[in-house]
């Protein structure tokens, strides 16, 4: 098979590795369409140690739709030709390697294959080009989760990639009314909005200012500001939070889904008087995988509008330059038939 391997800072090199060997109680799948996370894109362009523990000389990428080719002696539920998902941090028997389970490679070994657990099934209503965005959007959909959102709701995410898309939809699917999402990237506000988001460059204005005038008031500790009880970060700049404290209203719930590691000081007591709530969100679990394929299944957005750019797997170099482009791209994908690249 044909595998993406990671061999430092600017140098990914297309191999032909041996097949994936099928034991009693394992699965090999074959990958059709995979995803380029924001993990892979710095790995890339940074070098080791900035993505998901990608190591030199390995295969990498996690997000994947895939077709089970060859079942074990052992195993029930499953049948070639089976589209699934595969879970990242389970499929490969090693959850050290949840990053790492081999997307960008032709084929992958799912050991120890149990579906709902290792293995999700896919439904014939959810094409590949979408199903492949299903890893990154139960990231999102996590976040939304943890923001405990309530029917009636507004909310502001701040961030326009894959995720922060994401986590908006996410909201609306559990019953937020309004999402305001917030990006400097023309490109990417562009995309926000054509699925129905009402949307604001903070370069250019307040989000909570914008808010305010959308959705109307409620009360901070400061006075008068936008009535939005939750607040997504999957942006990570060191303003998200600064103006969460100052402008957000009392009872808001922050959640963060950025990934960044800078240390931040945060008034404890100005959060206590406030109600607020700082809540953190990474990876994801089987319940947002479900509710990710249902979103999907449910057609009431175009999903798939977010992939900017598809490269067949010889071209991955390509993709992982495209994907560090943040103003020229959102997500980028990767085929293994040659016949649906378009860029």
């Amino acid at each position: 098979m044909r595998a993406a391997i990671y061999l430092g800072q600017h140098d990914v090199e297309v191999r032909d590795l041996p097949d994936p060997v099928c034991g009693p109680h394992d699965v090999v799948i074959e990958n059709l369409r995979s995803s380029v996370c924001g993990t892979d894109a710095a790995v890339w362009s940074h070098g080791p140690g900035t993505g998901h523990k990608v190591d030199v000389g390995g295969e990498f990428g996690h997000e994947a739709v895939s077709r089970v080719v060859e079942v074990g002696s052992q195993v029930t539920g499953l049948r070639p030709g089976d589209r699934v998902f595969p879970y990242p941090r389970l499929v490969t028997g090693d959850p050290h390697r949840a990053g790492t389970m081999g997307a960008f490679s032709e084929r992958i070994l799912a050991r120890d294959a149990e579906l709902d657990r290792t293995l999700f099934s896919v439904p014939d209503d959810v094409d590949d080009t979408t199903a492949c965005l299903i890893e990154p959007f139960t990231v999102g959909c996590r976040a939304a989760r943890r923001s405990q959102p309530e029917p009636g709701e507004s909310a502001i995410v701040y961030g326009c990639g894959t995720i922060g898309i994401a986590a908006g939809i996410a909201l609306m699917y559990f019953g937020v009314t309004n999402v305001l999402m917030c990006d400097l990237s023309a490109l990417r506000l562009s995309k926000a909005a054509d699925l129905g988001f009402a949307t604001c460059n903070p370069a250019d204005a307040s989000p909570y200012d914008v808010a305010a005038s959308l959705y109307g008031t409620a009360q901070s500790l400061n006075g008068p500001t936008a009535n939005t009880a939750v607040i997504v970060d999957a942006a990570g700049a060191d303003s998200v939070l600064d103006d969460f404290m100052g402008q957000a209203p009392i009872g808001a719930r922050f959640v963060s889904v950025a990934v960044g590691k800078a240390l931040r000081e945060v008034d404890l007591l100005q959060l206590s008087y406030a109600q607020q709530s700082i809540i953190g969100s990474g990876g994801y679990f089987p319940q947002d995988v479900k509710d990710v394929i249902a979103m999907m299944s449910s057609h009431r957005w175009d999903i798939s509008s977010i992939i900017t750019h598809s490269f067949p797997l010889e071209q991955i170099t390509q993709a992982l330059q495209t994907a560090c482009d943040r103003d020229r791209a959102l997500n980028v994908t990767i085929t293994f038939d040659n016949e649906d690249a378009r860029e």
